[in-house]
């Protein structure tokens, strides 16, 4: 009795598993979800990854990628396509749609205006954060969670999308000066929808 009740446990969970990657094969991504990523040959590239507004993504040795609209399936062929030749073989990367951004119904009103920004990267705590408005770059990074150990601190992106022509401006942040006790010579306001990206460092960075 036990043995069959075992077996119905592991039938279960195995037909639960496979209806999840069949959902995640056909959900198209969107704006604001996570994904998570995972390289079997390089546990270091494995990180949870914000979908930018533009629909894009940033990650190592491919760059930038457009993912609105496309399958966990085709995500996935795309980064293991653009990291392959880091390898000997073709690599075997998995992604799922950790988080799928849903904008929460305003439930009562907010103690004060706020404005949406993006931070993405090398940081612990990745996603769309409110701020009030007057916030400048160096105090969006004071209240992001911390970077990573593979943060190139010393060339994070501020990217501002003009919503009218498309055209974005980045602006770069050398963060170490700040850690040195030093005074970063530009703290530009944050205004909606900006991006702060914390790229991953270089060989010998």
């Amino acid at each position: 009795m036990k043995r069959l009740f075992l077996s119905l446990m592991v039938m279960c969970v195995t037909l639960f598993a496979a209806q999840s990657v069949l959902a995640q094969d056909g959900y198209r991504i969107r704006p604001g979800d996570v994904l998570s990523v995972e390289v079997v040959q390089d546990a270091t590239l494995n990180r949870d990854i914000l979908v930018l507004p533009d629909g894009s993504i940033n990650y190592p040795f491919v760059g930038t990628l457009r993912v609105r609209g496309l399958t966990v399936g085709q995500v996935q062929q795309q980064i293991a396509a653009g990291i392959s030749s880091n390898f000997a073989v073709l690599p075997d990367v998995f992604v799922a749609v950790r988080e799928v951004f849903v904008a929460p119904p305003p439930i009562e009103p907010l103690p004060g205006p706020t404005i949406d920004i993006f931070i993405q990267g090398e940081v612990n705590a990745p996603g769309l954060v409110e701020v009030s408005p007057g916030t400048t770059l160096v105090q969006a990074l004071a209240l992001h969670g911390g970077f990573t150990s593979f943060a190139a601190t010393r060339r994070i992106q501020l990217r501002r999308t003009n919503p009218h022509t498309g055209h974005t401006t980045v602006v770069t942040l050398d963060y170490r000066v700040l850690e040195r006790g030093g005074v970063v010579s530009h703290d530009p306001v944050l205004s909606e929808g900006d991006v702060i990206l914390v790229p991953q460092r270089r060989l010998f960075e």
